[in-house]
């Protein structure tokens, strides 16, 4: 344990000098409830700061969702995410078939479900891959059918700015610079709400976090 509090440590000091970013609350950032917490996807530093600015009390009970093919590949980083951020690693590749695709995705959501039940929150990304920084991409249906299947769990949306700037896409050492991160208000699915509309309606209230609409 020693090893991942000096890892963990090294992760937030790194992100305090290569980001700056401080955290913005719009929602009580003192409660332990279960919640999950829904970003936009702009770089691989997305995780580390969300992680890194979350307070300690909610750092320890909050679990990333992250890709197996990048987390779970090599020694360092399935060490950090494993054993640092206690990540809940998702397959996203190498599923064929509609029967097999199905499965995979209650499998996903299962196990989801279960960090919740556990009296944990999730960090997630409901474009499903990194963008460009400059827009959030619609959001894909697994946010919906989570909410759907805990409808009582407190969603957050969260904005992250500047990420793509300082670790583009393909770059291998971040650009020191701002970083912005804003944890909005709460919001719960609507009974019988339309799948698009949901997503939509959790699409516009990361933009609204960043000042805009798109």
């Amino acid at each position: 344990m020693l090893l991942e509090r000096i890892v963990a440590a090294c992760l937030r000091g790194l992100c305090r000098l290569f980001t700056g970013a401080q955290p913005r609350w719009l929602c009580d950032p003192r409660s332990l409830a279960p919640r999950v917490y829904f970003a936009n996807h702009c770089s691989h530093l997305d995780t580390v700061v969300v992680w890194s600015t979350l307070p300690e009390t909610l750092r320890e009970r909050t679990r990333p969702v992250a890709a197996r093919d990048y987390w779970g590949h090599g020694t360092v980083r399935r060490f950090i995410a494993e054993r640092v951020f206690d990540a809940l690693l998702i397959d996203r590749k190498g599923v064929e078939g509609a029967e097999q695709l199905e499965q995979h995705r209650q499998q996903t959501l299962d196990a989801m479900t279960a960090v919740l039940d556990s009296e944990r929150s999730l960090i997630l990304y409901p474009e499903g891959t990194r963008g460009s920084g400059s827009t959030v991409q619609p959001f894909r249906a697994g946010l919906y059918h989570l909410a759907r299947a805990r409808p009582d769990v407190p969603l957050v949306p969260v904005y992250l700015g500047n990420l793509a700037r300082i670790l583009p896409k393909g770059a291998a050492l971040p650009v020191p610079m701002q970083g912005q991160v804003v944890f909005g208000a709460e919001l719960r699915i609507a009974i019988g709400e339309d799948k698009q509309i949901f997503l939509e309606r959790c699409r516009q209230a990361v933009l609204e976090l960043a000042g805009g609409r798109a």
